[in-house]
């Protein structure tokens, strides 16, 4: 842009600015920018938006000073502490003059060049770090992973077993062994790698949010600067459009300035800019004006105070780059796998060596040198790591993730699937979640006389002019203070509401009562203030269009005898009755005239009616009105100031109640099966609302949350000590019964002792009613401090932070962004699809569980039985290193896989939640029945049918055993054919162990290995043997892997003995499905 155009576009704003000194806390008057312009503003690219939990920051900086009863259980560490720091900053509570000396900084000529030098020299250019380049580290995670440091090893040591310590005669069966494993390793580091979908692009996104130059005040006068050159002191001139470029404190503003802070907090809403503080929280407070943000409309000038790294958006860079991943169960659960996998290796090798340094060497020093010992330590290694393992558990949670997909169930991460397997707490938002979010009004009241939408309509059309001019008014205050419209160009009939479903259902209420547009057409809103969950109720300040004198019938929701001028403003209020009822003064008289003077006996009518609607499942709002003269309000102050929000917010008084409305947001049709079938998985079903708890406790009643409303606790009760003893004896799970407590989010703050809240946490049943997104927070973090597993739904804003905090946050397909941007999956239509997310949850844990139990009694005990028979009896090895390796890698991976497609097996929701402190992947049920029954049973049958090809070529077993390397008339080439043989017997017995371990309790007639089932076992296990054969036929490889073909005959006798393995796991498993409390049953996997 030239220079001539730019200083078209300066804003016109003196080039001094008047500070006094001496009244710091003085507000200013504004910079004269001339009318208020609305503006229109492209929104900021859902690419350019931040992680949540620090989107969320702003919450964490509020809770972070309150108490809290929990334990940090390590989860958001980077962002508390960057909590605790914001926290300790105070340049919002300053007052000006302070500021600009604290910066050494005149207000009249900003920084001279001089101090600008040296504060860049100081601090450093106003840029965001860029994170370290930690490419290294994730390549030595991709290559060194799971068991690739193993493998890795065990391929150096076979080089050095080849060359030098192989020489003069080095053998080629170890250089291939070397190279076979280099290639494993190779290919587990490029699946690691594709696995690997987390790099963040926060920080291209953060600098694509930040401004490139520049209107500063230095020396005096204005000059337009890059971005990076700002430094603390500097005065920037702030104009619409523009993002700001530093962390500054507002030194002068216009009565319309406004900022965009989405990116930061997910309020859509704009945040007007103050000169005094509004919050102690210093990302909420409007006198700090945010690097980042962005200001949609007025100007300002503003005091940078923090640069680059230090601002709220360089500490979220850091926190985005530095902040340690959380494991999630299931990698807890594999890390423990390869530890015990690995602990067990080193053992038996440790062992090997002791008892070939103590026995075998002295005794026959020619039969196992160094360099074989080295071999057989590596074939132990092999022999005991299940290679499949690490691409099992990604195919089966991308499978299941796949499944949820086809189920409208979205996960933004693999691992998250198996965590709501583990869930044992579920925290329900209501509406939208267990209702249809499809209000509509059922009832109105004017005090206690209670009319349905028809018979008000007939009342108004049919009742006098003074009950008329009375009943009007509630229809009229409901299309007012509405934040709903109609869409616009559609006909009278099919016209579509725009708005949330409680505005739309009031407008539609009011419009089926009155026209909505003539209501509207003679009011102009000066002021507005949506709802929101804090203040919990909405209002407006309307003024009258048309001027010209009040007509004798004026416009609703007016009065005849409110005696009103043209000029005085009507504020209407509309909100949760026990929010505004103390607000209220008087309430309008269903029988005309005058309202009514607010007696007690008033109040308790209104009260009446409004428990006996909220009991009924109904919301309650209430809807107000004040006249407000003319002469009251204030001239000298912008409809837009702080000034004047005060004055409104002082105004919402002494209010007329013009009458109580009772929407119905009926619940969905699936909701009490998905809860009946929740609970029958033991899973407890809670619901956390805004709603008043008699509403909440109806709706949790309908939904079979609430067992028996008439038994429901109370806050008093929680404290009793006549409760804490039925607390204290319901401990026992078996015998404790059904408890129901419903509490509000006021009594909760009063929860401060462990003692109450673990009573709070032990209930079965619990509605939480009235809560704030803080409590929503607390208890998470309250039931995950008591060891609990917990999913939270939601869908608004206010809900990200407790879905971030939650182990499984879900979130609904038509909520907000933000909520769904906080969620770990996302229900994109039904929430009774929450079930097949628990079962299919469930069901990765389940098969990952049959994988390694597939996997170890080949794969690991059958591979380990010839290295340790070869040492401790003499007998030849009958299980080459290379066959271990097509075992491990080859053969037994696509069945290990096939186990991944198995569906459910019934009765799979009828089972409690895992509980992950207890139930394990691999527990020792799971090695008694790998090794002891599955492994010793293969590997006999494989040892028997090698020596029994050895004995049928003239080698019997007599001849073998304690031979210690003298065996007499066995060739290599013999050798290898024998070695054929157990390595396929293995692979077709494995045929027997994968049809029985499809299933933990299920019978093969209940769940049968068919293509509709499961159409991947039959072509796996053929492949597997193809495999097989691939590898010991040809030529080519019995020169480098040194395998051999077999004759066709020895390939039946194995498939018997696979049956073998069927039929003797059908009898167990009949024996545990007929005596669930037997031997058997307390062994079983």
């Amino acid at each position: 842009m030239s220079t001539t155009a730019h200083e078209a576009h300066k804003p016109t704003i003196p080039k001094t600015i008047t500070i006094d000194a001496r009244q710091p806390d003085r507000p200013s008057t504004g910079i004269p920018l001339g009318a208020r312009t609305l503006s229109r503003h492209e929104p900021i690219a859902p690419s350019s938006r931040l992680p949540i939990e620090f989107r969320t920051l702003s919450l964490q900086v509020e809770y972070n000073g309150g108490p809290v009863d929990v334990e940090d259980r390590g989860k958001g560490a980077a962002v508390k502490g960057e909590a605790k720091a914001l926290n300790s900053l105070d340049w919002h509570e300053i007052a000006l003059g302070e500021a600009l000396q604290r910066l050494s900084v005149s207000p009249q000529a900003g920084l001279d060049a001089a101090q600008a030098a040296r504060r860049r020299a100081l601090y450093g250019a106003n840029q965001i770090s860029p994170p370290p380049n930690r490419m290294f580290r994730k390549v030595s995670e991709w290559v060194f992973g799971g068991f690739g440091s193993l493998l890795l090893a065990g391929s150096i040591v076979c080089f050095i077993c080849w060359k030098p310590l192989g020489n003069p005669h080095p053998d080629s069966s170890n250089l291939a062994l070397a190279v076979v494993l280099l290639v494993v390793v190779a290919l587990q580091a490029v699946f690691n790698a594709w696995q690997d979908f987390s790099t963040s692009r926060v920080m291209a996104s953060i600098k694509d949010m930040l401004p490139a130059d520049v209107l500063v005040l230095r020396d005096g006068a204005q000059t337009t600067i890059p971005a990076a050159a700002l430094v603390p002191g500097d005065l920037v001139y702030i104009v619409m459009g523009q993002k700001v470029p530093a962390d500054m404190r507002l030194v002068e503003v216009t009565s319309d300035l406004r900022f965009d802070r989405s990116v930061l907090t997910g309020e859509s809403e704009a945040v007007s800019g103050r000169l005094e503080k509004t919050d102690d929280n210093i990302l909420e407070t409007k006198n700090i004006a945010l690097q980042g943000t962005l200001c949609v409309n007025g100007s300002g000038v503003g005091l940078v105070f923090q640069i680059g790294d230090n601002t709220v958006f360089g500490r979220i860079a850091k926190m985005s780059s530095a902040s340690p991943t959380q494991m999630t169960t299931m990698q807890r659960e594999i890390l423990r796998f390869v530890i015990i996998i690995a602990g067990l290796a080193l053992l038996v090798a440790v062992m090997t060596v002791i008892i070939w340094a103590a026995w075998l060497k002295p005794t026959f020093p020619h039969y196992i040198t160094t360099s074989s010992l080295l071999i057989d330590l590596v074939s132990i290694m092999i022999a005991f790591i299940p290679d499949g393992l690490p691409m099992t558990v990604t195919v089966s949670l991308a499978k299941v993730a796949h499944t949820l997909s086809q189920h409208k169930v979205l996960c933004k991460s693999l691992s998250i699937v198996e965590t709501l397997g583990c869930v044992n707490v579920l925290c329900s938002d209501k509406t939208g979640t267990l209702t249809q979010n499809k209000m509509h009004v059922e009832d109105a009241a004017v005090l206690d006389v209670s009319f349905t939408p028809a018979t008000l309509k007939d009342q108004l059309a049919t009742g006098t002019a003074a009950i008329t001019e009375n009943l009007r008014q509630l229809p009229a205050v409901s299309a007012l203070c509405n934040a709903a419209t109609f869409e616009a160009g559609m006909g009278e009939k099919e016209r579509t509401i725009i708005g949330d479903a409680t505005d739309s259902a009031i407008l539609a209420f009011a419009d089926g009562l009155d026209s909505v547009h003539t209501a509207r057409s003679a009011w102009q809103h000066v002021y507005k203030m949506n709802f929101n969950s804090r203040k919990k109720y909405m209002l407006t300040l309307s003024k009258l269009i048309h001027t010209n004198g009040m007509p004798d019938d004026p416009p609703a929701p007016l009065a005849s005898w409110d005696g009103a001028r043209t000029d005085d403003l009507l504020l209407c209020v509309k909100g949760a009755p026990d929010v505004l009822l103390p607000r209220c003064t008087h309430v309008l008289d269903p029988a005309g005239g005058p309202p009514r003077a607010l007696s007690l006996e008033a109040q308790h009518r209104i009260v009446g009616i409004h428990e006996r609607w909220a009991a009924q499942g109904r919301r309650v709002l209430l809807l107000a009105r004040r006249l407000i003269p003319h002469h009251v309000v204030p001239k000298h102050i912008a409809p837009f100031s702080e000034e004047f929000e005060d004055f409104v917010e002082d105004a919402t008084a002494q209010l007329v109640i013009v009458g109580l409305l009772g929407l119905i947001d009926p619940l969905k049709p699936d909701i009490p099966e998905t809860v009946r079938i929740c609970r029958e998985a033991g899973i407890r079903f809670f619901v956390v609302t805004g709603d008043h708890p008699a509403t909440a406790v109806a709706i949790a009643a309908l939904a079979g949350i609430i067992s028996n409303v008439g038994a429901v606790h109370h806050y008093a009760d929680l404290v009793s000590e006549d409760t804490e003893k039925a607390a204290d004896a319901s401990n026992q799970p078996a015998d404790r019964p059904l408890q129901s407590i419903v509490i509000s989010g006021s009594e909760l703050d009063m929860v401060t002792t462990h003692t109450v809240m673990d009573r709070l946490c032990a209930y079965e049943e619990i509605v939480f009613a009235r809560t704030t997104p803080e409590q929503k927070l607390r208890i998470v973090k309250a039931f995950q401090a008591r060891n609990s597993i917990v999913a939270m739904t939601g869908d608004g804003v206010n809900d990200a932070p407790s879905l971030r905090a939650a182990d499984c946050g879900i979130a609904m397909g038509g909520g907000s962004d933000v909520a769904r941007e906080a969620a770990d999956m996302v229900l994109l239509e039904d929430f009774s699809a929450i079930v097949v997310a628990l079962e299919y949850g469930r069901l990765v844990f389940d098969n990952l569980k049959k994988t390694c139990m597939y996997l170890l009694p080949a794969g690991s005990f059958s591979e380990l039985m010839p290295i340790l028979l070869n040492i401790l009896i003499g007998v030849p090895q009958l299980l080459s290193n290379i066959q271990m390796i097509v075992i491990c890698v080859g053969t037994d991976v696509l069945p290990a896989l096939a186990m991944c497609f198995e569906p459910p097996e019934s009765g799979l929701l009828s089972r409690p939640p895992r509980n992950t402190r207890v139930d394990r992947l691999a527990d020792w049920k799971l090695y008694l029945h790998a090794y002891v029954f599955l492994g010793i049973i293969e590997s006999l049958c494989a040892f028997s049918m090698s020596f029994w090809f050895l004995q049928r070529r003239g080698l019997p077993f007599s001849s073998l055993a304690l031979g210690f390397g003298n065996w007499p008339g066995l060739t290599d080439e013999l050798l290898h054919e024998a070695q054929s043989v157990f390595f396929f017997t293995l692979i077709i017995m494995q045929w027997g162990n994968l049809l029985a371990t499809r299933t933990r309790k299920s019978s093969i007639l209940q769940q049968p290995p068919s293509w509709g089932i499961n159409k991947t076992i039959v072509p796996a296990a053929l492949t597997a043997l193809a495999i097989g054969i691939f590898f010991s036929y040809p030529s080519f490889f019995h020169t480098i892997f040194k395998t051999h073909g077999i004759p066709a005959e020895y390939f039946f006798l194995p498939m018997a003995f696979g049956l073998g393995i069927l039929m003797l796991d059908e009898i167990r498993k009949l024996v545990v499905r007929t005596y669930p409390n037997g031997f058997l049953a307390k062994i079983a996997w």
